[in-house]
């Protein structure tokens, strides 16, 4: 079993962990203990669940609801995305409208296989989520319910990571690549990409971020923005670690030379 996602609740002691093989766990003494949530590992909606990269489906993305911490959303991959209100006492996958273009044409808006690589959920207004997609970036306005699908993101809008501003539900940022085998940054120019308006326009952010020759990529967990919204960081496979405290405007390279970077985060 591999660990891959890990948040903390607002209720006191509450930690939730997120596993490939898709098993999650919930402690409630800060980590001493853990419960495997049997409903969710035996739903029988399982048995959509594929593998995708990773060979088995996945918890990466778990969103703890800031009003309420029985309001919780995963991510999975491929298993879409899912959302229970009570606790973990039930569960149901959400996410209409993500569209999964490797499957065959009749099952492309199946919610239960779509391949979404990373969630992101604005503190602020935490029904607008951001969703990073094995074939897209989608945006939902009402807490995962329904997806609208982003087309227009250059250069590219296959990625792993997405970070929305803490304040502005209408603010993210991606790291944009190409998919498949390839699994490089377009035209090897590391970039990153930002929309400021929702998703209506993106700005490609390349001041400070290698243009030539670059094989950087970033995991799911690689990229993050700090509380004050100006300040973010991201770590790439080829061990390069980028901070930019201007919201992305501009960037510069803190580290090079280490192991590939699976998770980047900042202290709250």
């Amino acid at each position: 079993m591999k660990v891959w996602a890990l948040e903390a609740s607002s209720r006191h002691g509450e930690l939730w962990c997120g596993s490939i093989p898709g098993g999650l766990f919930r402690s409630r003494d800060g980590g001493d203990s853990w419960q495997l949530m049997e409903n969710l590992w035996k739903h029988p909606d399982r048995k959509f669940w594929v593998g995708g990269g990773a060979d088995y489906p996945g918890i990466h993305s778990i969103l703890v609801d800031p009003r309420s911490p029985d309001i919780v959303r995963l991510g999975v991959s491929c298993g879409g995305l899912w959302l229970t209100t009570d606790g973990g006492k039930s569960w149901d996958c959400k996410g209409q409208g993500m569209r999964a273009d490797y499957a065959p044409p009749d099952q492309a808006y199946e919610r239960r296989g779509q391949d979404a690589h990373r969630l992101a959920q604005c503190k602020a207004a935490p029904d607008h989520l951001w969703i990073q997609h094995h074939n897209g970036i989608f945006l939902s306005t009402d807490g995962g319910l329904t997806c609208t699908e982003i087309k227009n993101a250059k250069p590219s809008v296959f990625g792993f990571p997405v970070v929305v501003h803490p304040e502005d539900p209408r603010t993210a940022w991606f790291v944009p690549g190409k998919k498949d085998e390839r699994r490089y940054p377009v035209d090897g120019a590391l970039v990153v990409s930002r929309t400021r308006d929702g998703g209506e326009s993106f700005e490609v952010l390349a001041e400070g971020l290698p243009q030539q020759h670059a094989y950087d990529v970033v995991y799911r967990h690689g990229l993050d923005i700090a509380a004050d919204g100006d300040t973010l960081a991201f770590g790439s496979t080829t061990g390069n670690l980028f901070v930019s405290e201007n919201q992305g405007a501009s960037w510069r390279n803190v580290s090079t030379y280490l192991p590939p970077i699976y998770s980047v985060r900042f202290a709250n």
